[in-house]
């Protein structure tokens, strides 16, 4: 077996092990609690379309707290993920209302749609990955500059407004269509992601180079791994990712909106940490994110059905955030 094959489970003692699965095991009682909880309270928490619109709003999340998962893995984060979705949202509609006003054909219009989103996230992804990982600048530095100039290019090419009527054919692509009756559109490219993204990391070379980057660098340099390729492949591929996120809210809302990202860059660092992604590096997991999202999912759904104010929510959302960075740190000083 191979130094990269042993190396997601090699600093992990005993107790850390045994620490790591009590926590694993806390996430989901805190979740039934909590609706429980609120269902005493407010009984519509529980009901059938309520439960349907949190499994829709948490595919969303899902995919931008995994974007995060793949850098955080390898030590670093993405500050510019909020600003990159509406970045995105906006650049790809006006090329799909362009295309549509000129009376392209309908596939042309949303292949048009899904390449320049794909394209503009894979072009953050470059910048992110390149700076960060070939020039050694710090990732907090990289991303913020990307933030900024995501969000200057999303006003300026905007005017600062909506872009609206993004063609039917690309809602009903990402949103409104059927595959499979009652199982809505979103939560299906979702688990269809998470799975793809779950046998990449625990079943190829690369996933298991970024849990070694992420472990010790410098064990991934003495083992012959081109460490600031794969630093940047997955800075690519966690901006694809937001990218492919940043399409289905587009296809959701209907139009492109320059304030699209809004507050997802801090939710989705919030729901990867909760789900046990840990900020030292090399430790995290598809369906432990998938977890941590559904967790923050409900507890906004939960505050908004109980008419918590906005401003209250986010200092409960700080507050949680502190508690997913200080479990962290336990994690660590015990593995």
């Amino acid at each position: 077996m191979s130094e990269v094959d042993v190396a997601p489970r090699a600093r992990e003692t005993a107790a850390g092990s045994l620490w790591r699965s009590l926590l694993a095991l806390l996430l989901p009682i805190l979740i039934v609690a909590m609706e429980l909880g609120v269902y005493f309270i407010e009984p519509r928490v529980l009901s059938v379309g309520n439960l349907r619109n949190i499994l829709i709003q948490s595919s969303y999340l899902v995919l931008f707290a995994s974007a995060q998962m793949v850098v955080i893995l390898t030590r670093g984060f993405d500050l510019s993920l909020g600003a990159s979705v509406s970045a995105i949202s906006v650049a790809s509609a006006l090329v799909m209302t362009g295309l549509d006003a000129g009376n392209a054909a309908p596939w042309i219009v949303v292949a048009a749609g899904l390449a320049t989103g794909l394209g503009f996230g894979c072009l953050v992804g470059l910048f992110n990955g390149g700076f960060i990982s070939w020039l050694g600048i710090n990732p907090f530095v990289v991303t913020l500059g990307s933030l900024n100039i995501c969000l200057g290019l999303a006003t300026t090419i905007s005017g600062g407004r909506p872009v609206f009527d993004v063609p039917d054919p690309f809602s009903l692509l990402l949103y409104n269509g059927t595959l499979i009756p009652g199982v809505p559109v979103p939560v299906m490219l979702a688990v269809a992601v998470c799975v793809l993204l779950h046998f990449l990391l625990d079943h190829t070379v690369f996933g298991r180079a970024l849990y070694l980057i992420g472990n010790n660098p410098r064990a991934a340099r003495l083992a012959g791994l081109p460490s600031r390729r794969y630093l940047l492949l997955a800075y690519i591929l966690g901006a694809l990712l937001a990218a492919f996120g940043a399409l289905m809210l587009t296809a959701r809302t209907g139009s492109g909106e320059p304030n699209l990202g809004g507050s997802l860059m801090l939710e989705s660092i919030a729901a990867a940490v909760i789900g046990g992604v840990s900020l030292q590096g090399g430790v995290g997991g598809v369906i432990p994110v998938i977890l941590g999202s559904l967790f923050i999912t409900m507890m906004s759904n939960a505050m908004n059905l109980l008419r918590i104010d906005g401003y209250i929510q986010q200092i409960l959302l700080g507050v949680v955030i502190i508690a997913a960075i200080f479990l962290d740190r336990i994690r660590s000083t015990r593995a």
